[in-house]
């Protein structure tokens, strides 16, 4: 069977870029009266498998209930069965096993937990243009792909076959890749990369950068791409991306070229040369305008880390 080169995803390219990586950790269940606060350094993702509960977080209190997913990006949050009460810290609800949490005698609610974190390095692609805290509640999982999902997830968490480990953190990566396709389908009000895909001709110009990095790209090669004139096409990009075109395409093969750096596999002269750069001074002047640092002192912050 010949399996052919998959297109040029953007999304999938920043996921690697920050190395975006899935745990399905914690089964919790609750009863009577209860409220715990938690505290993310990146992202929280949980499903709600049976019962209610509210979320407390930043101003914003909203009722969960059986078969809604709530993902919650880098900020304090608490669960209760009551937001006027008074919260503890999670880390009371789990014992010897820190995959199990329990609050009363009473498993009146029930869900699974997840996290999805990223490299430090370059989490400023993704992590900023998250919501604090997104719900997707049960009637609209279930109209979407987000439904099986979630179903598969209980199955393997309770089958216990071998492997289910793996295929739930797996499972939680896919909920992840849909609730941000679900919640950017429509386009951000951020300008981003992200808010460019809903751009048709942006996102081509997206796909063409993405799809060949190391090329050094002009405005009209990219305006051409989009199908605008050149100041058009300037104009549109810039608006939805928040960066003139040019400047997003040497950023972004800046960054494929510090995740290569980080990696340590390769010598500075190869990454340079993968980036279709001619001399090292010369990658390494751009390398530093982009990322801050030097191509050397950036491996060594980063390297293995």
């Amino acid at each position: 069977m010949i399996v052919q080169d998959a297109p040029t995803d953007p999304l999938s390219d920043v996921l690697d870029i920050v190395q975006a990586r899935a745990a399905c950790s914690v089964r919790f269940t609750a009863g009577g009266e209860w409220a715990l606060r938690f505290s993310p350094t990146q992202v929280k993702f949980n499903v709600v498998r049976s019962g209610s509960c509210w979320i407390v977080t930043e101003g914003t209190t909203r009722r969960l209930s059986s078969g809604d997913c709530f993902m919650v990006s880098g900020t304090p949050f608490v669960l209760a069965s009551d937001p006027d009460l008074l919260p503890v810290d999670a880390a009371t609800a789990f014992g010897n096993d820190r995959s199990l949490g329990q609050v009363g005698m009473t498993p009146d609610t029930e869900m699974l937990g997840g996290s999805v974190s990223f490299d430090n390095a370059q989490s400023d692609l993704l992590l900023p243009l998250l919501p604090r805290l997104l719900v997707t509640e049960a009637q609209q999982a279930g109209a979407s792909p987000m439904g099986w999902l979630i179903a598969q997830l209980d199955s393997e968490w309770r089958g216990g076959l071998p492997g289910a480990r793996t295929a739930c953190d797996d499972i939680i990566r896919l909920l992840f890749v849909q609730a941000i396709r679900s919640h950017f389908g429509g386009g951000t009000g951020i300008p981003s990369w992200l808010g460019g895909l809903s751009d048709p001709p942006v996102a081509r110009a997206l796909q063409a950068i993405h799809g060949d990095p190391a090329r050094h790209w002009q405005l009209g090669d990219l305006a051409r791409i989009a199908g605008c004139s050149r100041s058009a096409f300037a104009e549109r990009f810039a608006r939805r991306v928040g960066r003139p075109p040019v400047g997003y395409a040497t950023n972004w093969r800046m960054r494929v070229a510090a995740r290569q750096l980080a990696g340590g596999l390769k010598t500075i002269s190869t990454v340079a040369s993968e980036a279709g750069y001619l001399s090292d001074s010369a990658f390494h002047a751009a390398f530093r305008r982009e990322m801050g640092a030097s191509p050397a002192e950036y491996r060594r912050k980063y390297r293995a880390a």
